[in-house]
């Protein structure tokens, strides 16, 4: 492991570390977000406008990154994006009225899925793959999620943090968690202070687009029709899962257990915790998984179970069994995010991976953002279950469609023979 960290890109090094204390605050927000809404008196559809309130936020903080970061600079972008977590985290602490909380989760980009995938994220994933080889490609962005999820374990885990508080300083309830949230804040300077030490190797390679001069060179990369077609598929189909990821956040699973079993804030935290460990070996298992079966099977031979594994959670009655079968769904889950972006990075050229992975994040949390609102409404209206149903099944129909689309479209690592995209892109659209 020393070995391995030794010939490390310093750039790597960078984003794992500032990923890690970013996850952090994820991780915490993840279980404690809805909790603590519910116990300053907001109801469930007020909970669900709170987080959709967030992810919009990071739906327009990636938007900037697909079309400026790269003319902006990547390492100042992830710094402004850090600091404006910091402001986030700060709001929770300091604002009581659902409007301003509303305004600060956005400005914020508070994450209430438990899971990061906001603009920091998408810059991160188009700078890992010019830190190393195509070989490696998928093992460092497995790597990265592996750090991610370790920060949310451990942030999941400091959802005892308000307990601890409000016994060891004699505080309220509130009170404890406004001093929580204000950790939050502080792990996101953590993370700004880190990508200081980002180096100009972080940024589009130069020659990547081969301008014709300089002046030409601070322009967005120009695409080609066939890589915009197939990012405009993936984009789609992107959509498609997180319209149902957003029916499923870690707030709103965590209330779930609040509410139908009256889990306290610790055992839930030691819960998540649990989840997120299981995600956290599931990116290696994935990586080598990948190898043997391919990218595209194991994003979708993985994805199908897990979301089974969640319809089962409200058909049970105990909160063992409830339990087990949240834990089997985080076991795979998660196996295929890092396939999914280390396939998304290899069907593009190297300058066109920004504008990949950002518009492929946007899409995601656009339609992230949309869900929330609507299952906080469901959840009080309804049944407290339904958004596990419909986030569910919306998830099985974008595995299969993405089966569909793309088991055609190999890796470069993957191809017997070396079609081009283009070539291949041609071919999909004769059938």
């Amino acid at each position: 492991m020393s070995r391995t960290l030794k010939r490390m890109n310093r750039n790597l090094k960078v984003i794992y570390a500032a990923a890690f204390f970013r996850s952090l605050g994820v991780g915490l927000t993840g279980v404690l977000l809805g909790v603590y809404l519910s116990r300053a008196g907001f109801p469930a559809s007020q909970l669900g406008v709170v987080i959709a309130a967030g992810l919009g936020g990071a739906a327009a903080g990636t938007a900037v990154v697909s079309f400026a970061a790269d003319r902006l600079g990547r390492r100042r972008t992830l710094i402004v994006l850090s600091l404006l977590g910091a402001l986030g985290g700060a709001g929770l602490a300091l604002t009581t009225s659902l409007l301003g909380v509303a305004v600060l989760a956005f400005v914020g980009m508070v994450n209430g899925m438990g899971t990061d995938r906001g603009p920091s994220f998408a810059l991160e994933q188009a700078i890992i793959p010019q830190t190393t080889s195509a070989e490696r490609r998928t093992w460092a962005l497995s790597l990265h999620s592996l750090m991610l999820d370790a920060g949310h374990a451990l942030g999941a885990l400091a959802a005892a943090l308000p307990a601890l508080f409000e016994r060891s300083f004699q505080m309220n309830v509130i009170e404890a968690y406004r001093l929580t949230f204000g950790l939050y804040a502080t792990v996101n300077l953590l993370a700004a202070g880190l990508y200081l030490f980002l180096s100009s190797g972080a940024e589009v390679a130069p020659g990547a687009a081969s301008p014709r001069d300089a002046a030409e060179a601070k322009q967005p990369a120009r695409i080609s029709p066939q890589s915009k077609a197939v990012v405009t598929k993936l984009a789609a189909l992107s959509g498609i899962d997180s319209l149902g990821g957003g029916f499923l956040s870690d707030a709103l699973i965590a209330y779930w257990f609040f509410r139908r079993f009256g889990i306290p804030e610790a055992s839930l935290g030691l819960l998540f915790f649990a989840g997120h460990v299981l995600n956290s070996a599931s990116y290696l298992a994935a990586a080598w998984l990948a190898r043997r079966i391919g990218l595209l099977n194991t994003m979708v031979f993985t994805h199908i179970p897990s979301s089974l594994f969640l319809m089962a959670v409200p058909l049970v009655s105990s909160p063992a069994s409830a339990i087990a079968f949240l834990l089997a769904r985080e076991a795979l889950v998660e196996m295929d995010v890092p396939t999914r972006q280390s396939y998304v990075m290899a069907v593009v050229e190297p300058e066109e991976r920004t504008f990949a992975s950002g518009v492929t994040n946007l899409t995601r949390n656009i339609a992230r953002a949309i869900s929330p609102s609507f299952a906080g409404y469901l959840m009080q209206s309804l049944a407290l279950a339904t958004p596990m149903f419909l986030g569910g099944g919306l998830k099985i129909g974008y595995d299969l469609l993405m089966y569909r689309a793309f088991r055609r479209l190999k890796p470069p690592e993957e191809r017997t023979t070396e079609p081009s995209a283009a070539a291949t892109t041609a071919a999909q659209g004769k059938r």
